[in-house]
């Protein structure tokens, strides 16, 4: 099998999700959760204007749809060979269609086509602005984390990974708070200063498509020099979150999930 014949992440979810059927909700979250995480190569009218990008879009009747792709070499081959693109997570683009009536196309011609209506981008995008809730005090009680599914630790995993140089590593936890209750916490230790809402969305994020409900974690930012850090090493799970690289290095539009590329 030669590097463009290949089978992406993407195309094996959704090998996957085929596999299990329509009634396998799981197995579809999968499906959407790495199509987010995914680099995708959007196909353009013209080259992007700094942030500002003016997709190439398909009218359908019923719809509109933008064409995305998870290899160049993908998208040459359903445009008929070089044309202008811009490369950004599927996150940002989620982000910078919902509401837009426009549908995604993703695939097309590779084996592993899906077509996503305008409300499916609508529903993937809530999905990736869910949070869970922030604590500001303390636990009483710090434990060994208990009982959660491991395709939760996976997920988290994954997007730690991805979080370079915003924290310095995360602790996840079990605690009892001082008015008795009990639940987990994913503590963020060094967080850089503006980080905070950009890691609570992977941590929601990765609660999403494992099909759990947001209440079932909780995140906390703490400082090193505080007391109740050297319980959570005792007794927590660690996540050691990528240094970042050189400084002043140039982003292409769409590599903050934050600040999504416009349309124009």
């Amino acid at each position: 099998m030669t590097t463009t014949d290949a089978q992406t992440p993407l195309d094996a979810a959704h090998a996957a999700m085929l596999a299990a059927g329509d009634e396998d909700g799981v197995a579809r979250l999968q499906w959407y959760d790495r199509l987010a995480g995914s680099e995708l190569f959007l196909l353009l009218e013209a080259e992007a204007e700094g942030e500002r990008v003016r997709p190439r879009v398909f009218p359908v009747e019923g719809g509109a749809f933008v064409c995305v792709f998870d290899r160049e070499e993908r998208l040459s081959a359903f445009a008929g060979g070089a044309a202008p693109y811009a490369s950004l997570s599927g996150r940002a683009l989620a982000g910078m269609l919902a509401g837009q009536g426009l549908g995604m196309a993703v695939n097309l011609g590779a084996g592993s086509e899906m077509l996503l209506d305008a409300e499916a981008i609508g529903w993937l995008a809530g999905m990736l602005e869910r949070r869970p809730d922030e604590v500001e005090e303390a636990p009483e009680e710090i434990a060994p984390p208990k009982g959660l599914p491991e395709r939760l630790l996976t997920a988290l995993d994954a997007r730690l990974a991805s979080a370079v140089g915003l924290a310095a590593k995360a602790f996840l936890v079990g605690v009892t708070y001082s008015g008795g209750r009990r639940g987990h916490l994913l503590a963020f230790v060094e967080a850089m200063p503006g980080a905070e809402p950009s890691l609570a969305r992977l941590v929601g994020e990765a609660l999403s498509f494992s099909g759990l409900e947001a209440g079932t974690l909780d995140v906390g930012f703490f400082r090193g020099t505080d007391p109740v850090v050297m319980r959570l090493v005792r007794a927590g799970l660690r996540f050691d979150l990528p240094e970042p690289g050189a400084p002043g290095e140039r982003r292409a539009p769409g590599s903050d999930p934050d600040r999504p590329p416009r349309l124009r």
